[in-house]
């Protein structure tokens, strides 16, 4: 007679392969599946970040590409008439060269990082936590507007996005679990970083502030992975300097408090998802930071410090020299985006809720061609304007916007008088410079250049009631333009032949910062 044990067995082994192939078809759903709904999430992502990738140009992307047409090896010393570093310029450089400079070739290649993001996203968030927070990342990484917006943007912030989930990856890897190959990724990725936006050394300072806060015991990992970004970094400290003593931020205002208490809503797209993320997802995360010795809880708490310190610094450092725009949060997008995808996953049922709300709110984002009119204006000048006709443009900055549209023909000034380069802008000591050009020697001195009976055109922008204009740079600018537009309309030598009104698209498309242009004669 068999065994109990003898009789079990066939019965065990058949549960056993059961088992065996249950766990070969959650295989190889995982294998098709995951591919499947990032598929998913990029087509969707794709739809939403390409409806306005032929927008126009505004002044800072006039600036990228206007930068990124000189030589490669020139762009790093141009840098010091601007406040930025060379990476975005130099990789925009490449690219133009290959796709060419128009609206809708320079904007791919922002949205080449914004969809990246989504398995990028995925990728982080399983690594560090599992495969639920990796889905709910991507999701929200799909449909970020902070993400959309700068996707059909020629700037650098969803690169900076991009590289900033890297960063997070690389950081929990490398130091939280010391594994030494990751350090190479670190490295490399926070070099990275700092070569695109100068944002990127407050997240240094974050996350060394986050080492020794949460994991001690790794500090001899992050010294070695600091020791080899600042050896690579060493280079352009001259240049940054020199940009921080001569360039700085002249267009920005000091942030409130206000500003740094819902600066994460600016990469969630408004107070309302934030307020979702902070109390959905902060309950969700509370039970796991009550939990000492917890790997997943001294995680959470790194990045959040990381991202926290970062924003405050930036903040700090604008109350003395401000440098303030929300825009240059993309450094924190890759920490913001794991805590809040990770609180999600930890509130269950409730996070399921809030992600279905927060999303609802995010598809009904729509961007629009309103940031600028420079094409519009420009389109209505380019038939009439001669080669070698001079373009005053009234507000400095706009200059290589407007030689984009205009092109090589015209010759360009500004209330600072001739430009020398009409596709950068030289931000060095730039209000003292403005405030030194006294109105009517400038003008003088540039109408001598145009013969009598020759005509020229002056570009100035629309003012609006508008926080824009109440910097010590933009107010400057304002009373300047004001001051020109006067000079112009009593000058007896001048006859006004055309006014370039776009007020009426102005008020139907809400520009952001709208132009005009007045063509003159000179009589005498």
């Amino acid at each position: 007679m068999a065994s109990v044990v003898d009789r079990a067995r066939p019965r065990t082994s058949a549960v056993a392969a059961r088992l065996r192939a249950l766990r070969a078809d959650e295989v190889l759903a995982s294998r098709w599946s995951i591919p499947a709904l990032l598929s998913v999430l990029s087509v969707l992502s794709l739809f939403l970040r390409t409806r306005q990738l032929n927008a126009g140009f505004w002044i800072d992307e006039g600036l990228s590409v206007g930068i990124a047409h000189h030589h490669l090896t020139a762009i790093p010393g141009l840098l010091r008439q601007d406040g930025s570093p060379p990476g975005y310029y130099l990789l925009l450089g490449v690219w133009i060269r290959l796709f060419g400079d128009g609206e809708r070739a320079t904007h791919t290649l922002s949205l080449l990082f914004a969809i990246g993001c989504i398995p990028l996203a995925f990728a982080v968030g399983r690594s560090l936590f599992d495969r639920s927070t990796g889905l709910y990342c991507a999701a929200l990484a799909a449909i970020d507007p902070y993400l959309t917006y700068y996707a059909q943007e020629t700037r650098m912030y969803s690169l900076e996005a991009f590289l900033s989930l890297a960063v997070a990856l690389a950081y929990v890897n490398g130091i939280l679990r010391g594994r030494w190959p990751w350090l190479v990724v670190l490295v490399l990725s926070l070099d990275a970083m700092l070569y695109v936006h100068n944002w990127a050394l407050f997240l240094c300072v974050g996350l060394a502030a986050a080492t020794a806060l949460f994991a001690r015991e790794r500090l001899r990992h992050f010294g070695v992975a600091a020791a080899c970004v600042a050896l690579l970094y060493v280079p352009w400290l001259p240049t940054l300097l020199s940009q921080a003593r001569h360039t700085g931020a002249p267009w920005a205002t000091a942030p409130n408090f206000r500003d740094l208490v819902l600066a994460p809503g600016a990469v969630f797209n408004g107070d309302a998802p934030l307020l979702a993320f902070a109390l959905v997802g902060g309950a969700g995360l509370a039970s796991v930071v009550r939990r000492r010795g917890d790997e997943e809880r001294v995680k959470l708490l790194a990045l959040a410090v990381t991202a926290g310190l970062t924003v405050l610094l930036a903040w700090l450092l604008s109350q003395f020299s401000p440098a303030w725009s929300t825009r240059y949060l993309a450094v924190v997008l890759g920490p913001l985006l794991l805590l809040a995808g990770r609180g999600l996953v930890r509130a269950r049922r409730l996070g399921i809720a809030a992600l279905v709300a927060v999303a609802f709110v995010w598809l009904g984002y729509s961007l629009t061609d309103n940031k600028e009119n420079a094409r519009q204006v420009s389109a209505s000048l380019t038939a009439s304007i001669r080669p070698g006709e001079l373009v005053i443009s009234t507000h400095p900055e706009q200059v290589p916007v407007l030689r984009y549209y205009l092109g090589a023909r015209p010759r360009f000034a500004t209330t600072l008088g001739l430009v020398a380069d009409a596709q950068v802008f030289d931000w060095r000591d730039a209000v003292d410079r403005l405030r030194a050009a006294r109105p009517r020697p400038t003008l003088d001195t540039l109408l001598t250049t145009v013969p009598p009976g020759g005509d020229f055109v002056v570009v100035t922008p629309v003012f609006r009631d508008y926080r824009a204009w109440r910097s010590r740079w933009t107010r400057l600018v304002w009373r300047r333009s004001l001051e020109w537009t006067a000079l112009l309309q009593r000058d007896p030598r001048l006859q006004l032949l055309r006014h370039v009104a776009t007020d009426e698209i102005a008020v139907r498309r809400n520009y952001f910062k709208p132009l005009q242009a007045f063509v003159y004669r000179r009589l005498r």
